[in-house]
């Protein structure tokens, strides 16, 4: 235990990482008709030393949806203008004759609460003497999109608006002032309100003082097998980095209210609003969280803080989130197992958001704030707070004894001991399910149990031993475990998670029927 401790003060492990995002690289767009809107984009020019000088107003109409005319004449026309006026860039014709930026000096955008971020352009209605055209294929050529992704195009000219354009930066791995592109990445702060927007800066600065340290959470809901494996890979690559990663593969969501503790990072899908851990009203995830649910129109209502996904999350303390505005198509939307990777080797949120998407002009956006890199210290350093202390200690052990997990087990559960917290030998746990060794994770979910004093995080641990009974087909001693975590946890609002897998394992019988 000493060894782990000694460990945990001392001098970090100094890894090379991304080079630091260039804040004269970032330009800001408010809307001037929303005094709210340059509110917030003053907020983020200090909480980032932005330049003034980079700081635009644009007058704009004050609603979430435009028209492809309205996004040409009022957003981007003045945003060229702008940017020949203050010498930005310089454009070039290339062999079509058509112009395109060559060198500018802005690389980022970012979009304040009160811009529009819809561009409603579907296609006209198919003619009835044309032959028909499959779905999938005339959806390809639809024009709407996501006012950012268009926004990365900014200064081509000839574009053609229908469908998407192949994004240069998706799978590359290194910084984007470095890559040489010529397109922008685009990010967004924006919410349901200006609080929960002005919390999203406040979080991202403060999460990078301290790096984002707490548990993660993969629901891999089964639905279509490229998302279900994205979520495999973004598991794996969280519990390979020492972040304990509660890994649930059920066909449901997880249930309503399902208990959850320190939720720094997630990741799931496939419903259409929010739902479970979430409409507890209890919940919030921890400052800093990353969290992101893959629905086709995730992003519709970015300003709801009940619909659809990107808006509930962020309004449950979430500080930044990935979505979609209109229906993207599977392989067309980020990709979750390339954005978790990069965010965790220490890129920004908005390198890592474009590295993970194939295509721009399409319908994704990144929420939070773009320069945030949430996942800086995980070489040990940073501010040290002693809620982070847990955590810290699993990523020394991951780092000291991967390979070695018998050292680690021994490490884990004498810090345990000396720490008093439930939470290393649940962490302990799910690697043991990792390693297909179930029997021994309930004993450690059980053991954690004792361990933890929080009746909620007590019930986690009863619903693990029941999540291990029913993978295994062991469904009466799930029930069992299910049923006595009822009755002792009935006055908690997580017991609902409880009833919720209660009714899938063991329904009440049908009422009877009417008598005629």
């Amino acid at each position: 235990m000493l060894r782990l401790l000694a460990l945990i003060l001392m001098a970090p492990v100094v890894l090379a990482g991304p080079k630091d995002p260039i804040v004269q690289s970032v330009a800001v767009i408010y809307n001037t008709v929303l005094p709210e809107s340059e509110k917030l984009a003053q907020s983020y020019l200090i909480a980032r030393g932005i330049p003034e000088d980079n700081l635009i107003g644009i007058k704009l109409p004050d609603k979430n949806q435009i028209t492809r005319e309205e996004f040409n004449t009022q957003l981007r026309d003045p945003l060229i203008a702008e940017f020949d006026r203050r010498n930005w860039w310089e454009r070039q014709k290339n062999e079509e004759g058509r112009l395109q930026p060559t060198r500018t000096r802005i690389q980022i955008l970012v979009c304040m609460r009160g811009v529009p971020s819809k561009v409603w352009d579907p296609l006209p209605k198919p003619d009835p003497e044309d032959p028909p055209v499959p779905e999938v294929e005339r959806h390809l050529q639809d024009s709407s999109a996501s006012v950012d992704s268009e926004l990365c195009l900014l200064g081509f000219e000839g574009i053609p608006t229908k469908g998407q354009a192949n994004n240069p930066y998706f799978k590359k791995d290194d910084a984007f002032s470095e890559a040489g592109l010529p397109t922008f990445l685009v990010g967004r702060i924006d919410g349901p309100s200006l609080k929960i927007c002005q919390r999203m800066i406040a979080d991202a600065v403060a999460a990078e003082k301290t790096g984002l340290w707490g548990m993660a959470v993969v629901d891999i809901a089964n639905k279509f097998p490229q998302g279900d494996a994205w979520l495999d890979a973004t598991a794996v690559a969280l519990s390979d980095k020492g972040i304990p990663t509660l890994t649930d593969r059920f066909n449901p969501t997880l249930p309503i209210n399902y208990p959850l503790k320190d939720t720094a990072v997630y990741f799931g899908w496939y419903d259409h609003h929010v739902s479970g851990p979430f409409k507890n009203p209890g919940f919030k995830f921890k400052p800093g969280a990353v969290a992101v649910h893959l629905h086709s129109f995730s992003a519709s209502r970015i300003q709801s803080p009940s619909q659809n996904w990107c808006g509930p999350l962020l309004a449950k303390g979430a500080t930044a989130t990935l979505g979609n505005v209109y229906e993207p198509l599977l392989h067309l939307t980020h990709h979750f197992d390339i954005f978790s990777r990069r965010l965790l080797d220490g890129y920004t949120l908005v390198e890592s958001a474009y590295m993970a998407m194939p295509v721009l002009s399409w319908q994704g956006v990144v929420l939070g704030d773009p320069l945030y890199r949430p996942f800086l210290h995980l070489d040990g350093s940073g501010e040290k707070k002693e809620r982070d202390a847990p955590y810290r200690a699993l990523r020394i052990a991951e780092m000291r004894w991967s390979k070695d997990p018998e050292e680690m087990e021994k490490n884990l559960r004498l810090a345990s001991d000396r720490m008093k917290t439930g939470i290393l030998l649940e962490a302990l746990g799910f690697k043991l399910m990792e390693r297909m060794q179930n029997a021994r994770a309930a004993v450690v979910f059980r053991e954690a149990r004792d361990r933890y004093t929080d009746n909620t995080d007590k019930l986690r641990m009863e619903m693990m031993v029941a999540a291990l009974d029913r993978a295994g087909s062991r469904k009466p001693a799930a029930i069992r475990t299910l049923r006595d975590a009822q009755l002792k946890y009935s006055h908690l609002p997580e017991a609902k998670a409880v009833a919720a897998w209660l009714n899938i394992l063991d329904p009440p019988p049908p009422p009877p029927a009417e008598k005629k």
